[in-house]
C-alpha cells in the first residue's frame, strides 16, 4: 500500500520549488549570487561569511539571510560590520524554506548588493533537501569534526558545489587526515572543489575569495 503522506510530501516540495523559483528570478532581476551555506552547529558558518566580507571589502556588496533555531546573535555580529542582514528564527525547525526566505529578501536592499550569503539551520541532513533560491550551495566542515564526516553524511556532500574546510590551523592538534576526507568527500562528488582554510590565520582565505569571485562571475549573477 502506497503511503498516504507521500502526495503531501512531494506536494510541500513541489510548493517549496515553486517558492524557490520566484526567489531566484528577483535575485538574477537584481544581479545578485546567492550561496546557500550549510554546516553543522560550530563549524564557523558565520566566521567565513564575516571573513570573506572582510576580505573582499569594496570590491563586492554583501548581504546576508541568518538562519536559527532562535537568537539574532550572528545576524548582530554580521550587522556589526555594517552589512544588511535579516534573522529568520525557525523556532525548532531545523532548515530554512524558500517560503521565509523569500520573505527575508523583502526586507533586503537587493539593488545595493551584489553577493547574498544564507546561513542556514546548524543541520548536516535537512538544509540540502531545500533549494532556497540559491546560485552556489556550499557545505563548511571544519577540522575539529573529524574526517569521517562524508561517510556519516553523505547526502550534503554529494549535493553542493563546493565544500571549504575550516579551522586547518588546528591540524597539529587533532586527529583530521585531510588526504582521507578529500577522498571520502570525492568518492561522493568528484567535481567537487575543496578549499581548506583558516579564518584565524588568513590560510586560503585568497584561493577560496578567487573561487567566489570566478563562480559569481561565470555566467551567473
Amino acid at each position: 500500500m502506497t503511503p498516504k503522506r507521500l502526495p503531501v510530501v512531494e506536494e510541500i516540495l513541489a510548493a517549496n520549488d515553486d517558492a524557490a523559483a520566484r526567489n531566484r528570478a528577483l535575485l538574477d532581476a537584481h544581479g545578485v549570487h546567492c550561496v546557500n551555506v550549510m554546516a553543522s552547529p560550530g563549524a564557523g558558518k558565520t566566521t567565513l561569511i564575516t571573513q570573506t566580507a572582510l576580505a573582499l571589502g569594496e570590491r563586492r556588496r554583501l548581504g546576508v539571510i541568518e538562519g536559527d533555531v532562535a537568537s539574532s546573535v550572528d545576524t548582530e555580529t554580521v550587522r556589526a560590520l555594517g552589512l544588511p542582514a535579516v534573522q529568520i528564527n525557525t523556532g525548532g525547525g531545523c532548515h530554512l524554506d524558500a517560503p521565509q526566505v523569500g520573505a527575508a529578501l523583502e526586507q533586503l536592499p537587493l539593488d545595493a548588493l551584489d553577493l547574498l550569503f544564507i546561513e542556514n539551520v546548524g543541520n548536516l541532513i535537512c538544509p540540502v533537501g531545500f533549494d532556497l533560491g540559491e546560485h552556489t550551495r556550499l557545505a563548511i566542515a571544519s577540522v575539529p569534526e573529524g574526517d569521517d564526516k562524508p561517510h556519516k553524511y553523505p547526502g550534503i556532500y554529494s549535493a553542493v558545489d563546493v565544500l571549504v574546510v575550516t579551522k586547518v590551523d588546528l591540524l597539529p592538534y587533532v586527529p583530521f587526515d585531510m588526504a582521507t576526507f578529500h577522498r571520502l568527500a570525492r568518492s561522493l562528488n568528484p567535481n567537487i572543489a575543496i578549499l581548506e582554510v583558516s579564518c584565524t590565520t588568513g590560510a586560503g582565505m585568497d584561493a577560496w575569495i578567487a573561487w567566489l569571485l570566478e563562480r559569481a562571475t561565470n555566467g551567473r549573477p
